[in-house]
């Protein structure tokens, strides 16, 4: 399943061999590649420093819009950034290899031996504690686990045309009602590993031996058997996924294609249904407020 494999027009999954831990190694560390986020980017990052990371590494594919120094402003040396702006391909077969995976490997086996836990996610992504003061402290009782398998809850426009004032969080908050949903699209996981565990990954599945992988209660379940119903638990750190944004945004996000070449018209057709499925019936979910207010209040 794992290995250097591929896709009919790209390679998804890089196999890779662990690094060694280093002495002291703690914390929780975040991978990121982004570009042209200079409007969400500051409110992501402090969101993560409020909630304990020890640090972020960011892969820049090419900003042009101010992104980087949003980062700066709002948290400093917190973040470190690696330049990222390339699109390479295997000679042989011409596949695209995606940068994204590449990103990921390249942060595992170069900063992973520091720390104790890694994530792996994106701008329109955060990392919720649920009932802890940090996300540290949300993982202490998962220290017997290698890889920890996180839902998508997926967030729409909330009726926002444009994009409010006062960010992402206060604006955005009905989602669809089931991370298990087997609608197109909807059901998918980012985790948080032992980065000296890792030895294949792709965006959305992270091999640390065995295949298997655990809720955020400490219950194993195997890579394949984590999309049944009984996996699910947001008790401890929940994923939010805000897919959407503002209508204007969403257009926006459409316009500048996926993250591999992939036909428009197929690009468009499959943002729009996930955004049907997403919004065909939404909950109310204050999860990320909640913990603004008990952690000191607004960003």
């Amino acid at each position: 399943m794992f290995g250097f494999l591929s896709r009919t027009r790209s390679i998804t999954s890089l196999g890779l061999t662990p690094p060694a831990p280093l002495p002291g190694r703690q914390g929780l560390a975040l991978v990121l590649i982004v570009r042209n986020e200079a409007r969400h980017i500051g409110e992501w990052a402090r969101f993560h420093q409020r909630a304990g990371v020890a640090h972020i590494h960011v892969y820049d594919n090419g900003s042009t819009d101010g992104t980087l120094a949003a980062l700066e402003q709002a948290v400093g040396d917190l973040a470190s950034i690696i330049p990222w702006d390339q699109k390479l391909r295997d000679t042989r077969r011409g596949l695209e290899i995606h940068n994204q995976v590449l990103a990921y490997a390249h942060a595992v086996r170069n900063f992973g031996g520091r720390y104790r836990w890694m994530s792996f996610i994106d701008v329109d992504e955060f990392l919720v504690p649920k009932q802890a003061a940090s996300l540290p402290e949300a993982l202490a009782h998962l220290e017997g686990c290698a890889n920890i398998s996180l839902p998508w809850h997926m967030f729409g426009r909330s009726g926002h045309v444009e994009p409010p004032e006062g960010g992402v969080l206060p604006n955005y908050t009905r989602r669809n009602p089931d991370p298990m949903s087997e609608a197109k699209g909807l059901r998918n996981f980012k985790m948080i590993v032992d980065p000296c565990a890792v030895t294949a990954l792709k965006v959305h599945e992270i091999e640390t031996g065995g295949g298997i992988t655990c809720n955020d209660r400490g219950e194993a379940f195997t890579n394949r058997s984590r999309t049944d119903r009984s996996f699910y638990s947001a008790d401890h750190i929940q994923l939010n996924h805000y897919y959407t944004r503002s209508d204007s945004e969403l257009r926006a996000k459409i316009a500048r294609g996926p993250n591999l070449t992939t036909p428009d018209a197929d690009h468009l057709r499959r943002v729009m249904r996930k955004v049907a499925a997403i919004e065909a019936d939404e909950v109310q979910d204050t999860a990320a407020a909640d913990f603004l207010a008990r952690s000191g209040g607004p960003l």
